[in-house]
């Protein structure tokens, strides 16, 4: 990391004094507030991926919000946070891309107000479920920003709550230390090796991931399955066949404990900001895409194939009741 912005306001937290001990060479700037450095028009997302800086901040406002009403993965009443913006991979598909002008991280290290936001909904909210990779990964930076490390005690400590952890990386070694928490699943993202070779840049391949998903998988860790954008690739019946083969010759299905997927939408905003970053970007030309219910999307005949494949394949493995297509 060669460049650190540092909000005023936690410039002595002990968690910015750690990450600044763990790159002694980095460029410190001061900030007011990371907008300043995130939020201005005048970037360049393509030219920051390459070297992005550090911004470590803290959350102001609600910590934890509401999911859609349609994302879920078994209840009722779910809620995402972030700790994080943006993501060290660098996928075609994703959506942050066209969400954000930066492609600088940004660190919230604030972690007691999520804590304290969390507690509040558990409060008025039967068993809810938190997801935390929405705007990141939940993994990949973790000897950076020690989030797992730090949330596992607090979720150990209230079992009715679920949390997941959804991830393309290898940075698992948190949770291979730790003994299985019933009500953490470590989620992966994943898609067919040759499609993860050309739209999930920087990414682990497949087998090494599956390898990741084996590992914990037998040590005991509820295992979630993200697969998610589902792509129309040349030959993708046989791809995702194969690979929901390769899945279960590696993981038992009582493992499992649930699977999601959907196809690739956008709304038409970010839709168009990145394919103005990637003109002629093969993933863009696959099929056409149509404006419907707001988002860019697939034909509802393209969709209906792809889910009906999948579904299908996974029927021959899994119950319907852990299978949560997103369609939203």
């Amino acid at each position: 990391m060669d460049t650190i912005y540092v909000e005023d306001a936690i410039r002595e937290h002990s968690r910015v004094n750690a990450i600044r001990d763990r790159y002694p060479k980095a460029v410190v700037i001061p900030c007011s507030r990371y907008g300043e450095v995130f939020n201005p028009a005048s970037q360049n997302f393509r030219l920051q991926k390459k070297r992005p800086a550090l911004i470590l901040a803290k959350k102001h406002g609600r910590a934890v919000l509401p999911t859609p009403p349609e994302y879920t993965i078994g209840r009722s009443e779910n809620f995402y946070f972030s700790h994080m913006l943006n993501c060290l991979y660098d996928c075609r598909y994703c959506f942050l891309q066209g969400m954000y002008r930066s492609a600088n991280y940004v660190h919230f290290i604030n972690f007691e107000e999520f804590e304290t936001a969390i507690d509040e909904i558990r409060t008025d909210v039967e068993a809810p479920c938190f997801f935390s990779g929405y705007d990141c990964d939940s993994l990949v930076m973790e000897p950076l920003t020690g989030f797992a490390e730090h949330f596992l005690p607090f979720f150990a400590d209230r079992p009715d709550s679920w949390l997941e952890l959804r991830t393309k990386s290898l940075q698992t070694r948190i949770l291979e230390n730790t003994d299985p928490l019933p009500n953490v699943i470590a989620a992966f993202t994943l898609s067919p090796d040759t499609i993860a070779r050309e739209v999930e840049c920087g990414a682990p391949p497949f087998d090494r991931r599956l390898g990741r998903v084996k590992t914990l998988a037998d040590q005991g860790w509820p295992i979630g399955l993200r697969l998610d954008p589902l792509l129309p690739w040349p030959g993708f019946v046989e791809l995702y066949r194969e690979m929901i083969d390769d899945i279960f010759r590696a993981v038992a299905p009582e493992a499992v404990h649930s699977v999601t997927l959907g196809t690739m939408r956008f709304p038409k905003a970010m839709y168009e900001r990145i394919v103005r970053l990637y003109p002629g970007d093969p993933l863009f030309a696959l099929r056409e895409t149509e404006l419907r219910n707001g988002q860019m999307a697939y034909p509802v005949s393209v969709e209906k194939e792809l889910l009906d494949l999948v579904i299908g394949k996974l029927n021959e493995h899994l119950p319907e009741s852990v299978i949560f297509p997103q369609t939203g």
